[in-house]
């Protein structure tokens, strides 16, 4: 049984619109408003303002602008000459000068040390440090500590740094820096090859580094001559007195006592190296042709054994006599009172004559002796430097 259901029916309104029907791809409108009521319109800051009226005698002296404008002349342009000139600076105001310096007044000069600026006069006056080391009291250094401690008189005065002294001035040393000079010690080093002798080069080591207790020479630390220990505080300032190059070996004197090293490389120093040379004979260098290593002293000429012994220069400078001898046919022995750069070396290659081998056996009445390679030994109370008539025939020269 089927029911049926009764139509209905949309009545519209009179002027009312027709509903359409709606999908997904029908056309949509946007609903209608109403208008919205007018605005007063503001002014905009960019709008045209109304021309302002010109105040009378305003522009009097400014040329008008509507006049058309003259093109620019170079020529008339001013300078900077002329701009400066017409309107001129007026100069700074000039500063007063600086007062006059005060006049000095020259400063009391003390009667017992006359003219302490004067070093050198007439009167014979050096300075007391370098009198000091003439005398061989100690080194300059030495005598500068010495007296800025107070420790110098000058005829029963204190000394002064840098005062001049005469020859017959009486000068004093007290205990106390007899005492600290006793302390300083002299050591003999029998340097191996490839150790220099000053300060590491080339990355070689000082030979001053070798100074240490496994070092020292079992003789001298078991019976030392002196009674003399071994310290630590022994390394210390410790200068070589003279260059022994780095393939040479041999004896090397290493101090802290400045009496020593003035003896030994002091400018009027005449004490004697001994060296023991072995050659080859090498008229065309140690790389060319007709090098004899055996039997040198057969072939080599008499005449140039003579100028080994004088009439060689080096640098322009005349080299002082040296005793130099055969000691076998390859080995030459050298005695010399002086200490230029790798002498021997240069004097041999003058000759002709190739240096394969060196050796320092003595310095002044001080020999090497059965000192090994490597080790070393305190200078001993009984031994000197100077040899018998060696200091006087310095001091004559």
């Amino acid at each position: 049984m089927t029911t049926s259901k009764p139509e209905r029916t949309l009545s519209l309104k009179p002027g009312a619109a027709k509903k359409t029907a709606s999908g997904p791809f029908s056309e949509r409108r946007s609903p209608v408003r109403p208008p919205a009521p007018a605005r007063a319109k503001s002014v905009s800051a960019s709008a045209p303002k109304p021309p302002r009226e010109r105040e009378p005698g305003f522009d009097r002296d400014r040329p008008p602008f509507d006049r058309e404008r003259q093109p620019f002349d170079r020529k008339r342009a001013p300078s900077g000459d002329d701009r400066r000139a017409a309107s001129p600076r007026t100069p700074p105001p000039r500063m007063a000068p600086p007062p006059a310096p005060r006049p000095v007044a020259p400063r009391a000069v003390d009667p017992r040390r006359p003219d302490l600026a004067r070093v050198g006069n007439a009167k014979g006056e050096v300075r007391l440090n370098k009198r000091m080391a003439e005398l061989g009291l100690c080194s300059r250094r030495e005598a500068d500590a010495w007296i800025a401690r107070g420790w110098v008189l000058v005829d029963g005065e204190p000394a002064e740094m840098g005062m001049p002294v005469a020859p017959d001035v009486k000068i004093e040393v007290l205990p106390q820096a007899r005492y600290q000079q006793a302390g300083q010690v002299t050591i003999l080093l029998h340097k191996p090859m490839g150790y220099v002798s000053g300060q590491p080069e080339d990355g070689h080591e000082a030979a001053a580094t070798l100074i240490g207790s496994p070092s020292q020479w079992r003789g001298d630390a078991r019976t030392p001559s002196d009674g003399r220990r071994f310290a630590p505080e022994h390394t210390r300032g410790l200068a070589p007195c003279g260059r022994l190059d780095i393939d040479s070996v041999g004896l090397l004197v290493l101090t802290q006592d400045g009496r020593v090293a003035r003896t030994l490389i002091g400018e009027n120093s005449g004490i004697e190296k001994e060296y023991l040379v072995r050659v080859q004979w090498a008229p065309n260098g140690p790389q060319g042709e007709g090098v004899v290593a055996q039997n040198v002293e057969a072939v080599f000429p008499p005449e140039q054994l003579a100028r080994l012994r004088h009439g060689l220069s080096l640098e322009d400078q005349p080299l002082k006599p040296a005793q130099v001898e055969w000691m076998n046919p390859e080995q030459l022995r050298f005695v010399l009172v002086e200490g230029k750069k790798r002498q021997i070396r240069r004097m041999c290659e003058q000759v002709g004559l190739h240096v394969v081998g060196l050796k320092r056996i003595r310095i002044g009445g001080v020999v090497l002796g059965n000192l090994p390679v490597g080790q070393w030994r305190y200078l001993g109370a009984e031994e000197s430097f100077v040899r018998d008539g060696t200091q006087e025939k310095t001091d004559e020269s």
